[in-house]
């Protein structure tokens, strides 16, 4: 009587006994597989050779792009701190206004930057910072739970920049202190990937909070 074994019999049965192919060697070279690269018949042996150059090739590409995004922020890390050492040199006050933003187009190349703040102490009220600032707009500011990165959808705070008719993509970020909003710092890009929603957004939130900390003095 003929006993008929499925393939899932078979792949069981050769987990089950590891060895297998070591004690029938004879087998590895006899047995022919289809192969995906080339479409020929090759030997259980080069087919496990195949895998395991896609697996290496796959590791390969998985390392390269580690080391690009290590690269990337350590990039990112420099910037950073080039900026933090401007706001540390700073002379404070209304000066520091005028750093933070001259510091993020200098060290991080952004093609435009300002910021707005309210509530501000009584000898700052007439500051370029100041000015214009709607009620509408620290409202908005109030509503961000989160930095927002990507396409300028004629917002308001854009206008405050230089030359906000060429904006095509921003990062609006709120600036709070203790809870409350007081400010909102804006940057603007003509080139419409240049901010994208896609962005991580994990370095924007620092760079939300250390602009935060710097200005808060200027409260009231």
């Amino acid at each position: 009587m003929t006993v008929t074994l499925d393939s899932a019999a078979v792949a069981q049965y050769l987990a089950d006994h590891p060895r297998f192919f070591e004690e029938h060697a004879g087998l590895l070279g006899e047995v022919k597989l289809s192969s995906p690269l080339t479409g020929k018949a090759v030997s259980l042996q080069e087919r496990q050779m195949e895998v395991m150059r896609a697996k290496y090739n796959a590791l390969e590409l998985r390392l390269a792009e580690l080391m690009r995004t290590a690269a990337d922020n350590t990039v990112i890390l420099n910037r950073f701190h080039a900026w933090h050492l401007a706001l540390l040199k700073s002379a404070g006050g209304a000066a520091m206004a005028r750093d933070l933003v001259d510091g993020l187009i200098t060290h991080f190349g952004v093609p435009q930057a300002t910021l707005r703040l309210w509530n501000v102490g009584a000898e700052h009220a007439d500051s370029w910072f100041a000015n214009n600032v709607a009620e509408d707009a620290r409202l908005f500011a109030s509503s961000l739970r989160a930095p927002y990165c990507g396409p300028n959808k004629d917002f308001e705070a854009v206008r405050w920049l230089d030359d906000a008719d060429n904006v095509r993509s921003t990062v609006l970020l709120p600036l709070t202190s203790e809870g409350a909003t007081f400010g909102l710092l804006v940057m603007g890009s003509p080139d419409v990937a240049r901010f994208s929603p896609m962005m991580a957004t994990d370095f924007l939130v620092q760079l939300g909070q250390s602009a935060s900390a710097a200005l808060a003095p200027l409260r009231a």
